[in-house]
């Protein structure tokens, strides 16, 4: 056993003193048994259970964004340093699997954040960075690119952002970009007819001789995506759509399929048992019908995956699902306050007969279960998803999955079906539909395995902190509480990475 919080342990030694020198009256003595309890079930102790690992498709790119002094310009409302960090706040939405890194660059490239799929960590990275701070001018790619070729990862997706970088090194440009395998995607802010720059004062930035400087976009830039086989794009009307557009970009231009092995560790929440002895003996105490309250609760009972209500809605949900009212079976999942493998199952399948196949295999995807006969399903609706978007290598992979859990006719002329269209998808042919299963037989066979096991479906993991050890466990609360904290106050950067980036920016000789 372990305890994920250990620090409220230390409210147990108050309440030993109390206990110490109490007056012997058993009314005091069950209320310092009551605190004592409460005290437990708020250091949450757990049932540890190992570790998983689940592989989780997602894709792994670095985002560089330039912060030097130009992107200060308001041609793009309401400035381009401010719609660059909105863009990428709404990228890292788009998928929370994706691995990651976030670069900071004007005339010398900062990692602000490492690979990581954490992205509220990125966030605070990308929040806490002042341009007050930074004073270099000068934007240089080529020592950007130089970085980010020189990094030990065969496939090297970039994700640049910038309004500028040298006038008249296309073909240094390029050719660090192709010896360094570098997949460039460039989103390019900034106007051809450019801006004027303000400082921290009001005033507009000027040059030595006086004249007021006006930052344009970089002509090269479209070219050198051109070049080296990435792509080019401008800002949308909003951060939003910019970001979507993008990550569409960037799913259509990635070469390899990958999956990401999320380890995850898996415990039995204990902290149950002594809240429950407290309310017990409360009940005890201070209520005249105790008797027949404990009798509620013993016939109630407190369920650890869904209320009786919620019970209620799925069943609902899949008689209307039988007589293929979806709108109302839909209504009723969307009414479950605690998802379980049987709403989310049933939502999957209801988008998927609606023809939403996006969002029918997030639903399928969301899905754990150490049932082999449901991970078969799952793996073969998810198939399905991916052949009906014309995904067919994908498709291949998770039919592949399924068959290799069990025999499915429907799933072998599926594969079938998908590996010929493949190969035939170049020449235009027209897609056949899989057949797909009914939810409705999901649910039988669902509850045919709800009986051969104790449960059906994963525990999740109740917080991040690993409860393995006690140190490790306070990093873990620590770290969550100021990324999860809305009043917990944001910790600026060290003045070291603004010198970092600042770096010779003394001795520019083209700023401009």
């Amino acid at each position: 056993m372990s305890i994920l919080y250990p620090g409220f342990l230390w409210l147990l030694l108050p309440l030993a003193i109390l206990f110490r020198y109490r007056r012997k009256k058993i009314i005091e003595t069950v209320h310092l048994i009551i605190l004592a309890c409460l005290v437990l079930a708020l250091s949450r102790p757990v049932l540890m259970q190992g570790i998983t690992q689940s592989p989780i498709e997602a894709q792994e790119y670095t985002i560089a964004l330039d912060v030097s002094y130009s992107m200060r310009a308001k041609d793009i409302n309401p400035d381009r340093y401010t719609f660059a960090k909105k863009t990428i706040s709404a990228l890292l939405k788009q998928n929370p699997a994706d691995n990651i890194m976030l670069i900071a660059f004007t005339s010398n490239p900062l990692l602000l954040s490492p690979p990581t799929t954490d992205h509220q960590l990125i966030e605070v990275a990308l929040k806490s960075l002042n341009l007050n701070y930074i004073l270099t001018k000068g934007t240089s790619l080529e020592k950007l690119f130089t970085t980010i070729a020189s990094m030990k990862s065969r496939e090297k997706t970039l994700v640049l952002i910038t309004d500028g970088g040298e006038e008249n090194a296309l073909a240094k440009l390029e050719k660090i970009v192709e010896k360094g395998n570098i997949h460039l995607h460039i989103l390019a802010l900034g106007t051809v007819a450019g801006s004027t720059v303000e400082n921290a004062d009001g005033s507009l930035l000027k040059d030595a001789e006086g004249h007021l400087i006006v930052s344009r976009i970089n002509p090269i830039l479209e070219p050198l995506a051109e070049e080296t086989g990435g792509t080019y794009m401008s800002a949308a009307s909003t951060p939003e759509a910019t970001a979507e557009t993008l990550y569409r970009t960037l799913r259509a231009k990635s070469k390899t399929q990958h999956f990401i092995t999320k380890k995850q560790h898996r415990y039995t929440e204990l902290y149950g048992i002594p809240l429950f002895i407290a309310i017990l003996l409360f009940i005890l105490l201070h209520t005249r019908a105790a008797r027949f309250l404990l009798t509620a609760l013993l016939f109630f009972g407190i369920t650890a995956e869904a209320s009786i209500l919620d019970s209620y809605r799925v069943e609902q949900a899949y008689r209307a699902y039988r007589t293929h009212d979806l709108n109302a079976s839909k209504s009723y999942l969307k009414k479950v306050e605690t998802p379980s493998l049987q709403s989310r199952f049933a939502l999957g399948s209801i988008y998927y007969k609606e023809g939403d196949y996006a969002q029918a295999l997030k639903y399928f995807a969301s899905i754990r279960t150490t049932s082999p006969a449901v991970k078969q399903k799952l793996y073969y609706n998810i198939a399905n998803c991916y052949a009906k978007q014309k995904s067919y290598e994908k498709a291949k992979i998770y039919y592949t999955k399924a068959l290799q859990l069990g025999k499915d006719k429907d799933a072998e002329a599926n594969l079938a079906l998908v590996a010929l269209l493949a190969d035939k998808k170049a020449a235009g042919l027209g897609i056949a539909h899989p057949k797909s299963q009914s939810s409705a037989a999901s649910k039988s066979q669902e509850q045919t395995e709800n009986k051969k096991k104790s449960r059906n479906e994963d525990q999740p993991s109740s917080g991040s902190g690993s409860g393995g050890e006690n140190t490790k466990s306070r990093k873990e609360q620590q770290k969550r509480k100021l990324l999860l904290d809305p009043n917990t106050q944001k910790q600026p950067l060290s003045s070291k990475v603004y010198d970092l980036i600042n770096k010779g920016y003394i001795r520019e000789t083209k700023p401009w």
